[in-house]
């Protein structure tokens, strides 16, 4: 099943600064194949259901890994069963209404 993500993830106790922890999500994100585009409090994920998953878990792993005693995420998560509907398809509709 194809999904479309929005997600945060949020290391605790780690400083101010998070960029470099969002940095090696990114790198996740790109590394599983999955189709992502970062915005200012989060990044959006499309792919199969269990792909984007593991790339979530992996996310949260490698960020403990780096030292993150806590993480908390978010995710708002769609799915649909009637068409395939891409992230950027979703864009390209409200921006052609804006147009009109």
């Amino acid at each position: 099943m194809n999904v479309l993500i929005d997600i945060c993830v949020i290391p605790l106790g780690v400083g101010v600064s998070v960029s470099h922890y969002v940095v090696e999500c990114e790198k996740i994100f790109k590394s599983a194949g999955l189709s992502h585009q970062m915005h200012s409090y989060g990044t959006n994920v499309e792919g199969e259901w269990d792909d984007v998953m593991v790339a979530v878990k992996q996310c949260h792993e490698k960020l403990h890994d780096m030292g993150a005693p806590r993480i908390s995420s978010t995710m708002k998560i769609g799915t649909r069963t009637d068409r395939v509907q891409t992230i950027q398809d979703k864009i390209d509709s409200v921006r052609s209404k804006m147009a009109n």
